[in-house]
């Protein structure tokens, strides 16, 4: 059997370092067989990336790319848009324009760093973080979850995603995370599809 052959789309430069890590983990989890092959995340704007042709135009671009792709992961904020509208809008798109393409669509709710908070004892003491991190209530729901991390590290040092997001995605319980996020829960369950091809 091919081993999967998935590229990837994200629209930060944090995402950029901390997606394949954050994959690599997953993966691990789902013990595929064959390993697959996720490459190095493409990045693209999250406003072009919605705007009319956005999406289509960086599957285009990370198509002429890469050959042989077996599958396509978007992974975007969700910021104040509802993932369960905007995530199959975007998803019917690429289909439409890459019929065939095996694809899934990805809102973290607000935030890639929303996945954090809902694993957040889990990051105690980690990543210069505080020793006591609790899990916020409703941690989807937190707007400014870069603040909060911000607030909860020594003397308010500022959490950047360039420096910190990798890290940390390779440290956060995926368990608590999938849990307490239901974003997360469908990152999860989209990264299964595209490996393996069934929900």
């Amino acid at each position: 059997m091919t081993s999967p052959r998935i590229g990837v789309i994200v629209e930060g430069h944090g995402e950029v370092k901390a997606v394949p890590v954050l994959l690599t983990r997953l993966v691990s989890e789902l013990l595929p067989n064959p390993w697959p092959t996720f490459l190095r995340p493409f990045r693209e704007s999250r406003d072009a990336l919605v705007a009319v042709g956005g999406i289509e135009r960086a599957v285009d671009d990370l198509l002429s790319r890469h050959q042989a792709l077996t599958g396509l992961l978007a992974l975007i904020d969700g910021d104040d848009d509802c993932p369960a509208t905007l995530g199959p809008e975007l998803l019917t798109r690429i289909e439409a324009h890459r019929p065939g393409l095996r694809a899934a669509v990805v809102l973290a709710h607000r935030e890639y760093e929303a996945w954090f908070l809902a694993a957040a004892p889990s990051l105690s003491g980690h990543g210069g973080l505080n020793d006591d991190l609790h899990v916020p209530p409703e941690p989807e729901g937190v707007r400014g979850c870069k603040e909060w991390l911000s607030k909860h590290r020594p003397r308010h040092l500022p959490y950047d995603p360039v420096d910190h997001q990798a890290g940390l995605s390779a440290t956060f319980d995926l368990a608590m995370a999938r849990k307490n996020s239901p974003s997360f829960d469908k990152f999860w369950r989209d990264v299964e599809f595209l490996i393996t091809g069934k929900r």
